[in-house]
């Protein structure tokens, strides 16, 4: 995890817990966190948004680094029908791009590796370097760049399941290998072809 510069600057990226250090709402008494559960095929979603509304996370059951409701939290499904409407339509093979107010709450590096996630089209894939190579990255962040990647909150609305390995291997997912494999063959991803 960096800062923004092409170095890396975090220690032990890999092995560091990736939810609670990158919080997904914005911190201070008056901040309230908003939060619904969502049924899918890949499990029950659980979202979350802040006042305004704007996405602030999305995770799948058994999830690394995934979200659980904090006390304090606002169940209310309301802010969340735009959302839960888009995710199904996606999830039925109906939408191929999102379009939801998001919000995330991570250092400069990781915001521009998200981002970054943003710009890989539905049904196609992108390596971890070439990921690094989009945001200006060196070679030696690819490292800091996956661990970026693990951490992203907003699991399948910023499509991180869209990136492989350079030897096309499928490599890992927080939200579990399978679902990994489930949404790339729901957009058309011969994933029998990855190592």
């Amino acid at each position: 995890m960096h800062t923004g510069t092409t170095e890396p600057t975090a220690p032990t990226a890999p092995t560091a817990p990736t939810g609670p250090t990158e919080p997904a709402e914005p911190a201070g008494p008056s901040a309230a966190t908003y939060w619904t559960q969502l049924d899918s095929p890949l499990g029950t979603l659980l979202l979350t948004a802040d006042p305004d509304g704007a996405l602030t996370s999305l995770s799948v059951p058994g999830q690394k680094g995934g979200r659980t409701v904090l006390e304090g939290w606002r169940q209310d499904p309301g802010p969340f029908r735009e959302a839960a409407a888009q995710l199904t339509a996606y999830l039925a093979g109906e939408l191929k791009e999102f379009h939801l107010p998001l919000r995330t709450h991570g250092t400069a590096f990781r915001e521009r590796v998200w981002a970054a996630l943003d710009t890989i089209p539905y049904g196609a894939t992108t390596t971890y370097g070439e990921i690094a190579a989009r945001i200006g990255a060196s070679r030696a962040a690819v490292r800091a760049v996956g661990g970026a990647i693990g951490a992203n909150p907003l699991l399948i609305v910023r499509p991180c399941h869209r990136v492989i390995g350079a030897d096309g291997s499928l490599t890992g997912y927080a939200g579990g290998l399978d679902r990994k494999i489930r949404l790339l063959t729901l957009e058309g991803v011969p994933v029998q072809d990855l190592a």
